[in-house]
């Protein structure tokens, strides 16, 4: 695709990364059969190709309007089309450079305003999504029936690890799991301990900064970047061996730190660093198979549904891993029909797209158990969360059943 950039984007970071993505576009169309929006809507502009068109004019000085904006609000960030694209066109870079000037173009309704920046404001800050979230599940019964979706049942705490190893790995505890699934963060935590490694939290990290920056506030989930490099720092200084994510959302964003922060000398080899070290726990406990199995029984579980999260299987390029493990611990996980699409979550998209939301969601819920399981498992603490909203059926991630296999 051939690209004159405007003035007004011409030598700028985000002009050259724009042009260098659309150039490697060839309009050839594979996008779309792989675009969960499109598959919904049926619009060429609620698809990729579409959106890259969009972006394209929007970079080449053309108006940029409201409509613009609702097409690239629609889109959720899945990057299930960079997995099927044959050109390697980084979708998801381009459209949050597209998002960055429709924001800067063009004024929301106050509704809108509002919303986005209590999100923005609220969800990353634990100190005041924790006791909302806790009162929230106090009065769970009495609340209306889409504020009861967003809250997860109470769960009964497991006990974090007490003992001490040698071999030491940081985990970002994240800014939503610890209230909403904190038995996500502990699982991860005594399967580590069960291996000889003990998991680290630096308490001055909080959010890994995709809430923000996917709602626009560029500027403010960069520090939230820096404030997390800052705290793991002293940390990977003294040799912690990984950063260990069990959400892959978080994973998917910290991953991405030294492209967000390529432009900042004091901080740029730091992020590339924490890169390096950044790893999903489905990355790690492959690699402890040998030790793992020994140590776990089946129990009651023998049969699970797998949702791989967009952020692990596309945002990650992670595929496989969780069901070879499972399997070789003598689970029999089964993928649903279409795992690549995704389930609606998408961070806040469930908050600002219910109707495509929750359409997804029903869509993926049909064929998870279309699968016969006995529990569903997923990746993401967002992902389990919206999934949970629609089934009886208990959607847990699969760490959560590694740990409950652990022989006692």
């Amino acid at each position: 695709m051939q690209t004159n950039l405007a003035d007004f984007m011409r030598n700028t970071p985000d002009g050259e990364e724009a042009d260098a993505i659309l150039r490697k576009c060839v309009h050839c169309g594979f996008c779309t059969a792989t675009c969960p929006t499109y598959q919904l809507l049926g619009d060429e502009l609620d698809g990729p190709r579409g959106r890259i068109y969009l972006i394209k004019q929007m970079v080449e000085g053309a108006p940029v309007t409201r409509s613009t904006q609702l097409h690239l609000d629609r889109c959720l960030t899945c990057r299930s089309c960079e997995s099927t694209c044959p050109s390697g066109v980084q979708y998801g870079k381009l459209i949050e450079i597209g998002r960055k000037l429709t924001e800067e173009k063009v004024p929301r309704p106050f509704g809108q305003r509002l919303m986005r920046r209590m999100l923005a404001s609220f969800v990353p800050n634990s100190t005041l999504f924790t006791p909302a979230m806790r009162l929230g599940q106090h009065f769970r019964p009495l609340l209306p029936k889409k504020l009861r979706d967003k809250v997860p049942q109470r769960q009964r705490q497991l006990e974090w690890p007490t003992a001490t190893h040698p071999r030491k790995m940081l985990m970002l505890a994240g800014c939503v799991q610890p209230s909403m699934m904190p038995n996500v963060n502990i699982a991860t935590a005594r399967v580590l301990d069960a291996l000889g490694v003990q998991t680290v939290i630096a308490p001055e990290a909080g959010c890994c900064g995709a809430i923000r920056l996917h709602l626009g506030y560029n500027d403010e989930a960069l520090d939230d970047v820096r404030q997390n490099i800052d705290a793991w720092w002293p940390h990977v200084e003294q040799g912690a061996e990984a950063i260990v994510m069990n959400a892959s959302g978080c994973g998917a964003t910290v991953k991405e730190y030294a492209h967000l922060l390529r432009n900042d000398p004091a901080y740029a080899e730091k992020a590339k660093r924490i890169v390096e070290l950044t790893r999903d726990i489905s990355e790690i406990l492959p690699d402890f198979e040998e030790a793992l199995t020994p140590l776990t029984r089946r129990r009651a579980i023998h049969t699970v549904a797998y949702h791989p999260p967009c952020t692990l299987q596309h945002g990650q390029q992670i595929r496989g891993k969780v069901e070879h493990l499972l399997n070789a611990l003598g689970i029999d996980v089964r993928l649903p029909a279409d795992s690549h699409l995704c389930c609606g979550s998408a961070g806040t998209y469930s908050l600002t797209q219910p109707a495509l939301s929750y359409a997804l969601r029903n869509q993926k819920l049909e064929k998870l158990k279309a699968q016969e399981p006995q529990i569903i498992v997923s990746a993401n603490v967002g992902c389990i969360a919206h999934l949970q909203s629609g089934t009886s059926t208990p959607v847990v991630h699969w760490v959560e059943l590694v740990e409950h296999m652990l022989a006692s």
